[in-house]
C-alpha cells in the first residue's frame, strides 16, 4: 500500500534508568518486598516491588501495602490488584502470581506521578524487610463503604495479553478486540502528542491502544538512534500512565526489505524489551510494511529479531509484517496462502494487515477473512481514504471493513493522530499545540467517524 507521508514528531520523555537499590533489605526468615525505582523522568517515575518468599514453605497469596507522601500518587499499575485509601496503597496478588515457592519471587509495578517514594511498607501484615509491621499509625481516612474498583482502563482490565489460537486474548483467557490510533512518524508534529492530546485519546476517545510510529529512514531512527529510542521510551511511559496498550512500530518502508535494517532492529528492540519487559501493555511491531521482498525474506528477518525480544520479554506479543505493504501479499499478486504454508517459527505472534478503504475492496477483505480462519491477525494500520492517506473518505467501504474486524475480533489502529493537511489526519490543521482536543469540533470528517467507533463500548470479558 504505497503512499507518500509527511509524519509526526513526538517529544517523548527520556526515561533514565535508575539503579535498582532496594528500599528495604530482605530478611531470611519471612516474606519480604523490595522496592526499586526503575525509570525516573523528573515529574514521575516507574516503580517496581519484588515480593520474595524467604520462608521454608509455599506462599499462596500476598499483599503489599505502603504510603506515598502528599503530592505523589499512583496513576497506573500492573501484575497486581490495587486499592487506595487516602495515601495508603494496597496491592494484592493477581490470580496467576499469588503462589510463590520457597525462595521464589514475583514482581508488580506502577507509575507514580510526583517524586515521593513508598514508606511504611508491609507484606502480609509484617514489615517488608521482615519482622513486625511498622508502628506508624495507619491513615485516619475512613475506609469506603464499598470496595473501590481495581481499575477500569484497558490495561487494568485485560492485563498481559497473549495469543490464543487465532485470537488476541486478555489475562482472563478471553478473546478481545483493541481499537486505537497511530501517531504519525516521530520526526514531525511533536505538538500533536502533548499531555492534553494523549489525555484526550485515553479519556475522551476511550482508546485502548497507541501505536508509536518510528520511521527508520526518511529522517527517522537512522539519523539519531539514541534520540528516537528515547522518544519511544517516553511514549511507552505516557501510554502506560494512561492505561493504554502501546505498539512499538518499527516503521520500515523504504527500502522495503526489512533485512536492510536487521542490525538496527536488533539493537533497538533489545533495549526496548529490556527496559519495558515488566510492563503488560507493550506489543512489538517488528516490520511495518515489507515490500518488494518475498515472504521467505520477511520470515527469516522475523526469526532473527523475535529471539532478541524474547531474551528480555518472554511474554510480549510480537506483530509480524506481511508481504506487499502488509497486505498478505495481495498488493503484489500473492495471497495469505504463502504465510499459512510457511509460518514464522515462533509463538505468541500475530501477523499484520493494512488497508485503505478508498483503495482496497473485496479482494483484500476476502484475503483477510480467509487468513483469520487460520492465522492470528492484527490490523496495525488503516485509513478510510486512498493508500496515500488523502482523498475522499469512503465511509461505506470503511464500515464494511469495521464490521468484518468486529465480527472476527481483529484489533485495529487508525492512521493517524495528527493535524497534517491530508484527510487521513484526524485533527483540523492548526489544532495541535492549542491544548483543546476533546469533542468533535477540532476534528476533520475522518476524525469524527473514527472517534465514534473507538468510543463505542468495549467487550472485555473477565469471567
Amino acid at each position: 500500500m504505497r503512499r507518500w507521508r509527511f509524519v509526526v514528531a513526538v517529544g517523548g520523555l527520556a526515561a533514565a534508568v535508575v539503579g535498582a537499590v532496594a528500599l528495604l533489605a530482605p530478611s531470611a526468615s519471612a516474606a519480604t518486598a523490595a522496592f526499586v525505582k526503575v525509570n525516573d523522568w523528573g515529574s514521575g517515575y516507574e516503580g517496581r516491588f519484588t515480593v520474595t518468599n524467604d520462608t521454608a514453605g509455599t506462599i499462596t497469596s500476598w499483599q503489599v501495602g505502603f504510603d506515598l507522601p502528599a503530592g505523589s500518587r499512583i496513576s497506573s499499575s500492573w501484575n497486581a490488584r490495587s486499592t487506595t485509601v487516602g495515601n495508603r496503597y494496597t496491592f494484592d496478588n493477581a490470580s496467576w502470581n499469588g503462589t510463590i515457592a520457597a525462595g521464589g519471587s514475583t514482581t508488580f509495578g506502577f507509575i507514580v506521578v510526583g517524586s515521593g517514594t513508598p514508606g511504611n511498607c508491609t507484606v502480609n501484615g509484617a514489615d517488608c524487610a521482615g519482622g513486625p509491621a511498622p508502628t506508624t499509625p495507619p491513615p485516619t481516612t475512613a475506609p469506603p463503604t464499598t470496595p473501590p474498583p481495581t481499575g477500569t482502563t484497558p490495561v487494568a482490565i485485560n492485563g498481559q495479553l497473549r495469543v490464543c489460537g487465532v485470537n488476541l486474548c486478555n489475562q482472563h483467557g478471553h478473546p478481545i478486540q483493541l481499537r486505537g490510533m497511530s501517531t504519525h512518524g516521530l520526526q514531525w508534529y511533536a505538538q500533536c502528542l502533548d499531555d492534553a492530546s494523549l489525555d484526550t485519546l485515553a479519556t475522551d476517545w476511550r482508546a485502548d491502544v497507541l501505536r508509536i510510529s518510528m520511521y527508520i529512514q526518511e529522517g527517522g531512527y537512522e539519523t539519531d538512534p539514541r534520540g528516537f529510542t528515547d522518544r519511544v521510551h517516553g511514549l511507552i511511559d505516557e501510554a502506560t500512565a494512561r492505561g493504554m496498550y502501546a505498539i512499538v512500530d518499527w516503521h520500515m518502508l523504504t527500502p522495503g526489505d526489512p533485512n536492510y535494517n536487521l542490525d538496527r532492529a536488533k539493537t533497538f528492540f533489545a533495549e526496548i524489551a529490556q527496559r519495558h519487559a515488566g510492563k503488560p501493555n507493550v506489543l512489538y511491531e517488528i516490520a511495518n510494511e515489507p515490500n518488494g521482498v518475498g515472504w521467505a525474506g520477511i520470515k527469516s528477518y522475523a526469526e532473527q529479531v523475535i529471539p532478541v525480544i524474547r531474551a528480555a520479554d518472554p511474554d510480549g506479543v510480537v506483530l509480524v509484517g506481511t508481504r506487499a505493504w502488509s497486505s498478505l501479499g495481495v498488493s503484489e499478486g500473492g495471497s495469505e496462502a504463502e504465510v499459512i504454508a510457511n509460518p514464522v517459527a515462533a509463538t505468541n505472534i500475530m501477523y499484520t494487515f493494512h488497508f485503505y478503504a478508498g483503495s482496497h475492496h473485496d479482494a483484500y477483505r476476502s484475503a483477510l477473512s480467509r487468513a483469520a480462519d487460520q492465522l492470528p491477525m492484527f490490523v496495525t494500520e488503516f485509513g478510510i481514504q486512498t493508500y496515500t492517506g488523502d482523498g475522499a473518505n469512503d465511509l461505506v467501504n470503511a464500515q464494511l471493513w469495521i464490521d468484518l474486524l468486529e465480527s472476527r475480533k481483529i484489533s485495529w489502529v487508525n492512521w493517524n493522530y495528527s493535524d497534517d493537511f491530508r484527510s487521513g489526519a484526524v485533527f483540523r490543521a492548526g489544532v495541535c499545540g492549542s491544548g483543546s482536543y476533546a469533542g468533535t469540533a477540532p476534528l476533520k470528517e475522518a476524525g469524527v467517524w473514527i472517534r465514534e467507533r473507538i468510543r463505542s463500548a468495549d467487550d472485555f470479558p473477565t469471567r
